[in-house]
């Protein structure tokens, strides 16, 4: 089998390096293609206006200056000989859970992978207040390949890929796993933090206001907060079935 390794916080994270490890438990034939730099809350973005510059740092390892979407395009268009048989984005640091997968570069990643045919699994680690500088790396390094290997066998459909996340704590305290929707928050917003410069300018930071809110039976976040690893396969249709069928009806005649 051969796995396509990237993710959104760039080829020196060590994150990547763990995500690494985990391929390799899986197969010898393994593939880095990774953002140069942080690309972290690029979504599902494109360098259109940008040209991409490629640097080959060794065998089957490169850099990309670019988006992770960039990455995947990058590295099965041009640079992979043979199209991959699995592409295995992350491990972020940090969740991508409820509304975090809108914004995610990991999750995109994945995404751009089942665009383009091939099964796909996004992989965060989440920390907290106690762990932000020494995160769980172990957690996701132990149990994903078997996760993985288990989701293959039973299958991936077409155009939907697989976004795990592997709760704050150790290998040996994770309490199970859980098959859960895409949560929700209440009470989390994002804000605009305003600050001044040396000269008195203003200049401003995208920064989160945190509420407490209790989360959603059955979701991913609710998965976190019990120390159970989620599993939330995504589709990339994002239509609304009940809301098309109501504007269908409608619009049956046009006045």
């Amino acid at each position: 089998m051969r796995i396509l390794v990237s993710n959104d916080d760039g080829i020196h994270a060590p994150g990547l390096a763990v995500c690494e490890a985990i391929a390799r438990e899986i197969s010898d034939d393994v593939w880095i293609v990774a953002p140069e730099t942080d690309q972290s809350g690029v979504a599902h973005s494109l360098s259109l206006n940008d040209p991409l510059r490629l640097r080959e740092i060794d065998a089957k390892r490169y850099a990309v200056r670019g988006t992770p979407t960039d990455c995947v395009i990058m590295a099965i268009r041009h640079i992979m000989d043979i199209k991959p048989d699995l592409i295995i984005s992350g491990v972020n640091r940090g969740q991508n859970v409820a509304e975090d997968v809108t914004y995610s570069g990991t999750v995109a990643a994945a995404m751009e992978g089942t665009i383009l045919g091939v099964p796909s699994f996004a992989l965060s680690q989440a920390y907290g207040g106690d762990s932000v500088k020494n995160l769980h790396w172990d957690c996701g390094r132990v149990h994903a390949a078997k996760i993985i290997r288990k989701v293959l066998k039973e299958g991936i459909p077409p155009n939907v890929l697989v976004n795990i996340n592997f709760p704050n704590c150790s290998p040996d305290d994770v309490r199970g796993v859980n098959v859960a929707v895409q949560g929700q928050r209440k009470q989390e917003l994002l804000r605009i933090d305003e600050r001044r410069d040396g000269r008195g300018n203003p200049y401003y930071w995208v920064a989160f206001g945190r509420g407490q809110s209790e989360p959603g039976h059955g979701t991913d976040l609710k998965a976190l907060a019990d120390k159970r690893i989620s599993i939330t396969p995504l589709r990339l249709d994002l239509t609304d079935e009940p809301t098309i069928t109501r504007y269908a009806q409608a619009f049956d005649s046009w006045d």
